[in-house]
Formats: C-alpha cells, sequence, structure tokens
C-alpha cells in the first residue's frame, strides 16, 4: 500500500536565486513511525522556543548547519525511499511558455508525473501520493488531480484506489520531511555549503538515480 509524500525546493521565475527545481518523494513502510520520529527528534533537539512550532521547514535560517545535518541523519534511519527529480531553469522547453509566460501549473504537473510513474508498475491495490499545497498557476487542483490519474492509471491494478492530494504542510509531518528531503538535494546540486554532505547522508536511502529532465542526464 504505497504513501508517497512529496515536496519541492525552488522557484520557476527568472528572477529566482536558485539554478534548480527539485522535486522530491518518498515512501516507507510506516508512515505514522516517520512522523512521529521526526516530531520527536525536533522536541528533544531544536531550541525550546522553535520546538512546538505546527512546522520545522528546511529553508529556515533560525538554526545552524550543524543541526541540518543531525537531522538529515535522523531521517535516513528511518527507512525512508527517496526518488527525485530536478531541472535547470534555462533548460525548460519553449512549449512550457505561452506569450512570455510560463505554464508554471503543467510544468510542475508533469514533473510530479515523471516522479509518480518512476513507482510503477506496481501490484498494490492502493496508490496515494499527498503532495504540498501549491499554486498552480493556469490549472485547478482538480486538473492536476485528473492529468495524474490518466498517467498513471494504465501501470496500476484494476479497480486500484488511486488516491491525489494536495495537503497543507504544517499538518502533515511527513511533508515537511519531503521538504527536508527537497532542500538538501537542492543544496547538493546548486553546490552550496555542506552540499556534499547532504548528499551523502541520503544517497543510501535514493532508489535509483536522480532524474535530469528535459536534458537526459542522471546522477548516482
Amino acid at each position: 500500500m504505497p504513501h508517497i509524500f512529496l515536496d519541492e525546493s525552488g522557484q520557476f521565475s527568472k528572477h529566482s536565486h536558485e539554478k534548480y527545481f527539485v522535486v522530491a518523494s518518498f515512501t516507507v513502510g510506516d508512515i505514522r513511525r516517520t512522523a512521529k520520529g521526526f516530531r520527536a527528534w525536533c522536541r528533544s533537539h531544536f531550541p525550546r522556543k522553535m520546538r512546538d512550532q505546527s512546522e520545522i521547514k528546511w529553508s529556515s535560517t533560525r538554526y545552524p548547519d550543524s543541526l541540518r545535518l543531525k537531522m538529515l541523519r535522523e531521517i535516513s534511519k528511518l527507512d525512508v525511499r527517496i526518488r527525485f527529480a530536478y531541472l535547470l531553469h534555462r533548460n525548460i522547453p519553449a512549449d512550457y511558455h505561452h506569450k512570455n509566460k510560463l505554464k508554471s501549473g503543467l510544468l510542475y504537473t508533469n514533473i510530479v508525473g515523471e516522479i509518480l510513474t518512476s513507482y510503477l508498475p506496481i501490484t498494490d491495490k492502493e496508490f496515494r501520493v499527498f503532495c504540498d499545497r501549491r499554486k498552480l498557476s493556469g490549472m485547478s487542483e482538480a486538473e492536476f488531480k485528473e492529468i495524474l490519474k490518466a498517467r498513471l492509471l494504465p501501470g496500476l491494478p484494476k479497480n486500484v484506489v488511486l488516491q491525489i492530494e494536495m495537503v497543507d504542510s504544517a499538518a502533515v509531518v511527513n511533508i515537511q520531511i519531503a521538504d527536508w528531503i527537497a532542500g538538501a538535494l537542492a543544496r547538493y546540486l546548486e553546490k552550496g555549503k555542506l552540499g556534499e554532505e547532504c548528499f551523502q547522508i541520503l544517497k543510501g536511502n535514493i532508489i535509483g538515480e536522480g532524474k535530469e529532465l528535459f536534458n537526459g542526464e542522471t546522477i548516482a
């Protein structure tokens, strides 16, 4: 019964300081154990004034990188199985532009579709996907779900329970874990401070290779 949690790091904006846009996902055997383990570790290791926050985000500037690395090591121990895709802004095809405006909703949907199809085929009777809620420019949430369902159903068993939801990351701890994974992988790709250390911590949890879209390259 796969439960897939997914989040992204970066922006599609031309003015973004990041060169990459990264979408990371993970599955795990026991979704309650990962959520409980993440929150318990935060409460015992983060500064007291941050422990009861509803959301602990990778992008926060309120804690040092040494604490980030410790958190990533804890996440790596939770038996998460990671798949991810990424792209360079400059490689986004012209097909995703219309009248000088990026069709970011469609682009994001197709990136998510690339990751989700990497889990197929499966024989499980349930396939449940939970993404962080975000604005889908030029597309409704219902359209987002229908496009993904149409792409996934050919690789799923007959009568499968297929659920795709956009959820509030503050309410779903496993989305926060996906946020940390995406942020760490983005730092590695951007060659940021401690990026190599971040990748080495998560490397053993990554299934296959990270897929670079619109280029064809992969990283192992």
